[in-house]
C-alpha cells in the first residue's frame, strides 16, 4: 500500500531537518536583527513642516482642478491624485495647495470598476456552466458504466 505523504523521504532525515532549521533561523535572525538595528540607528531627521490645512481651519478658494504635466511632476500635492485645490488657512492667512479627489475622476473610476465586475461575472458564469456540464457528463458516464456492468 502506497503512502499518501507528499513530502520526500530525503527531507525527513535528521541532518536535513537540522540544516533547514539552521537556515531558517539565520534568515529570521537577519530579518528581525535588521529591523531592530534600523530603529536604533535613525539619523537626525529633518523637521517636516506640516501644511497649514492639517493644523487649522481652511477655506477652499479654487475648486478641485486637474494638474497639468509640470504641476504633476513638481508639486507634491499633485502626485497623489493628479488633482489639486487651492486653500486659504484662516488663522495664518496662507494660501496652499491641497490634493483632492475630483467628482469626474471618481465617477470614471466607479464605471471602470463596474465594467470590471461585469466582465468578471460573465467569465465566472461561463466557467460555472462549463464545469457543471463537465460534472454532468462525468456523472452520466459513471451511471452508464454501472449499468453496463450489470
Amino acid at each position: 500500500m502506497e503512502s499518501d505523504c507528499r513530502i520526500p523521504v530525503a527531507c525527513c532525515r535528521p541532518r536535513v531537518l537540522v540544516l533547514h532549521a539552521l537556515f531558517w533561523g539565520l534568515v529570521s535572525l537577519r530579518v528581525f536583527g535588521a529591523g531592530l538595528l534600523s530603529e536604533e540607528r535613525t539619523p537626525a531627521v529633518k523637521q517636516v513642516v506640516a501644511p497649514c490645512w492639517l493644523l487649522e481651519d481652511f477655506v477652499v478658494t479654487t475648486e478641485c482642478l486637474q494638474c497639468n504635466a509640470f504641476q504633476a511632476t513638481s508639486w507634491s500635492s499633485c502626485r497623489l491624485t493628479g488633482y489639486v485645490e487651492r486653500v486659504n488657512c484662516t488663522r495664518s492667512n496662507r494660501d496652499e495647495y491641497k490634493s483632492c479627489r475630483s467628482a469626474v475622476m471618481e465617477e470614471h473610476l466607479f464605471w471602470k470598476f463596474e465594467a470590471a465586475m461585469l466582465a468578471l461575472m460573465a467569465v465566472l458564469a461561463v466557467v460555472v456552466v462549463v464545469r457543471q456540464r463537465w460534472l454532468d457528463r462525468l456523472a452520466s458516464e459513471k451511471v452508464r458504466r454501472q449499468i453496463e456492468s450489470i
